[in-house]
């Protein structure tokens, strides 16, 4: 039985160092991701993509052990600089993050194989004097070449969208 324990043991670790790691600088690829709209991400690019979000836009990921930390920095409408810091951790627990349109709880599992992360995502915000729930999953796989290929399936009230934003690392 010990010997079989011996065995057994580096495979388990094995298997959890197995993950894909997502840490550093993506640039955005309009040229190989398809935003829903015309080819490259031109033309109607949803508004995920013109806020910096998963859309489109350059980010930084840190991830360490059991926690992804997502830095994005983009433009506002009044010409200033946002940065937004998301954090999700990575065992299926539940995570929760408050940006300037509210409150989003995410739930992040890894595939089988550990090549693919899924984040359900709900947020409820206030749009008009309404309440409104919009749900997103994303899947975050790495490809070869330093590219990070994260296809986003969103739900909300006007409509199901699904794009794939392709990031190239820096």
């Amino acid at each position: 039985m010990i010997i079989m324990a011996l065995i057994a043991m580096p495979l388990s670790l094995n298997g959890q160092g197995g993950k894909a790691n997502f840490a550093g600088t993506w640039a955005f690829n309009a040229e190989k991701s398809d935003m829903g709209g015309a080819p490259g991400g031109q033309g109607g690019a949803p508004q995920g993509a013109r806020m910096g979000g998963f859309g489109g836009g350059d980010f930084t990921a840190a991830q360490e052990s059991n926690l992804l930390t997502v830095t994005r920095t983009r433009t506002n409408q009044s010409g200033e600089s946002v940065t937004t810091v998301s954090k999700y951790t990575l065992d299926g627990k539940e995570s929760i993050n408050t940006t300037g349109r509210g409150e989003s709880k995410s739930v992040a599992t890894w595939s089988a194989d550990g090549k693919t992360l899924k984040i359900v995502t709900t947020s409820t915000f206030d749009m008009g004097g309404e309440t409104r729930t919009m749900t997103s999953t994303q899947e975050w796989t790495l490809g070869d070449a330093g590219t990070l290929s994260v296809k986003n399936l969103s739900s909300t009230p006007n409509g199901d969208r699904v794009t794939t934003a392709v990031y190239n690392k820096k």
